[in-house]
């Protein structure tokens, strides 16, 4: 999690009371990570947090299930082509690949949740590849944009609102196991070191306003890979003040600062977030290798115990062709994999790069889902091969 931020009004110290103007008591929810051990919020409510009573889910909400064995292959999905639902973020969220760590999945959202959702299977990350919008929670409102990462931790309650005016296309990626900060970005006292690639300041956390009654009483929570509803007596969103260290946050991918070397550098030093099972990295404009006999292109490379995605954000990635903005890109462990033919050839001499993507390195095999075969380019593994 991130560095402690206080907002609104909360007591000289915990778990004392607070109370309002005319002396009315207000609620202490304590928001904890690992039982009592990990990182912890505490809100502070008009009305008790707890009163929710269970009622049917209001709709089927998409689940990830295998397409089945394939043979091994470098794998390209063309999540762009899969189908707009014109639904709200969390009906529209299509599963594409996934493992005991991950989902990946793409979303076109049209409209914005009528729902409050709860995750309590996992952290969320998502990259906004295009749109922008408002999440809302308990903490405050999160406004993201074209280019951002969202991180929304496990258990926190929230709702997304696209703007009406933006062509929305997120990528989403849940971490059933935490995902954060590399920890070697951390000082011993947990400050970002000096040499990180983004300071503090990078990240946007979430502005505390009223408390506020949107008149939304549903509640949708995942657990176990299904999906319950609740109906809550109050507004969620009547919190009056919090502080803490876990809370939603916004970090553009433009603000990750790269590392450039004499030599080809590899792709961990772009680590951005880790989760268990994953890594995730973003490649982004910066010069290239000055080695004079450097060859800045990617090398061909035999993982044999990760399974690599990548998302581009753009169309100016040097090592691949056929590749444009939306492109998912698989390539699984047991093969080699690299740049297309005369990519690597090619590469001496050229200064600088203006790819812009999110790799995740998975450390468990991945399986497809139909969505994404729906949008499979058939002829990608074949086109490594040398004409």
């Amino acid at each position: 999690m991130l560095d402690r931020v206080a907002q609104g009004q909360i007591p000289a110290k915990p778990h004392t009371a607070l109370r309002s103007d005319d002396g009315v008591l207000r609620y202490e929810e304590c928001f904890t990570r690992h039982g009592f051990d990990g990182a912890f919020s505490m809100l502070y409510h008009v009305t008790r947090p707890h009163e929710a009573e269970p009622a049917p889910p209001p709709r089927h909400f998409p689940v990830p299930h295998t397409a089945g064995e394939r043979p091994l292959a470098r794998r390209h999905y063309r999540t762009l082509d899969l189908p707009e639902l014109g639904a709200a973020p969390l009906e529209s969220r299509l599963p594409l690949l996934f493992n005991e760590d991950v989902v990946i999945g793409f979303s076109r959202p049209r409209a914005e949740d009528t729902s409050y959702f709860v995750n309590a299977d996992a952290d969320e990350l998502l990259f906004i590849h295009t749109g922008g919008g408002t999440l809302r929670s308990p903490f405050g409102n999160l406004v993201f944009r074209t280019g951002d990462y969202v991180c929304i931790p496990r258990g926190t309650l929230h709702r997304f609102v696209p703007d009406p005016e933006l062509a929305q296309a997120w990528l989403s990626i849940e971490c059933k196991k935490d995902v954060g900060i590399p920890a070697h970005y951390r000082n011993a006292v947990g400050q970002l070191r000096m040499d990180a690639p983004y300071s503090h300041r990078d990240f946007r956390r979430p502005v505390l306003v009223s408390p506020s009654d949107e008149g939304i009483r549903s509640i949708v929570v995942k657990r176990n890979d299904a999906f319950h509803g609740l109906r809550a007596r109050h507004s969620p969103l009547d919190v009056v003040g919090w502080d803490g260290t876990v809370y939603p946050f916004a970090f553009p991918i433009l603000a990750f600062q790269p590392r450039v070397g004499q030599v080809h550098l590899p792709p961990t030093v772009h680590a951005t977030f880790e989760a268990g099972g994953a890594l995730v990295c973003s490649f982004v404009p910066r010069p290239l290798d000055f080695h004079e006999a450097a060859i800045p292109c990617p090398y061909p490379h035999s993982s044999v115990h990760i399974d690599e995605v990548l998302f581009y954000a753009n169309a100016a990635f040097g090592s691949r062709r056929g590749i444009t903005a939306g492109s998912l890109s698989h390539h699984p462990a047991g093969i080699p994999h690299g740049p297309h033919p005369g990519a690597y050839e090619g590469s001496p001499g050229q200064t600088h790069t203006t790819e812009l993507a999110v790799m995740l390195d998975c450390a468990s095999r991945l399986e497809c889902t139909e969505n994404a075969l729906s949008v499979e380019d058939a002829a990608y593994h074949s086109s490594f091969q040398s004409e």
